[in-house]
């Protein structure tokens, strides 16, 4: 199920010139009516369930049903940011709450290497090359198809 506004909770980050989930969106998705102040999912059809608006939602106005692999059909599951981690909670449709803490980032904030270390790729759009191959895969080329 895609991600979806709680309009009651939603405050358009306080009219910024781009929501948090506008922010976020890797498939920019996410709208700020500007009649209304609250954001919204323009094509939820085209929703990833990637959870990046949910999570970085400063008055947890977003929510996305969670997969049925941890979330059973009928609960609700709600993260909690911190600047280290993120506090899962899982309610079920009996009542029952579970909570889960994971951390957010492995590297320092702003000592990501954006390349993986790799040397810059080419421009070479109709290579059957992925970016960091011939390298990561140890040998010299790829076999021919």
């Amino acid at each position: 199920m895609p991600s979806y506004v709680i309009t009651e909770k939603c405050d358009g980050c306080k009219a910024l010139d781009k929501t948090a989930c506008q922010y976020i969106c890797p498939n920019d998705l996410m709208v700020l009516d500007k009649e209304t102040m609250k954001a919204y999912n323009q094509d939820p059809a085209m929703c990833w369930e990637c959870m990046c608006c949910v999570k970085i939602c400063p008055v947890q106005a977003m929510e996305v049903r969670g997969y049925a692999d941890f979330v059973p059909l009928g609960g609700f599951v709600t993260p909690l940011r911190s600047s280290d981690s993120i506090l899962w909670t899982v309610k079920f449709r009996n009542g029952t709450l579970k909570r889960f803490k994971f951390p957010i980032r492995t590297t320092e904030e702003g000592t990501a290497v954006p390349d993986g270390g790799y040397a810059s790729a080419s421009d070479d759009l109709v290579s059957p090359l992925l970016f960091t191959e011939p390298e990561s895969t140890k040998c010299a080329e790829l076999p021919k198809v």
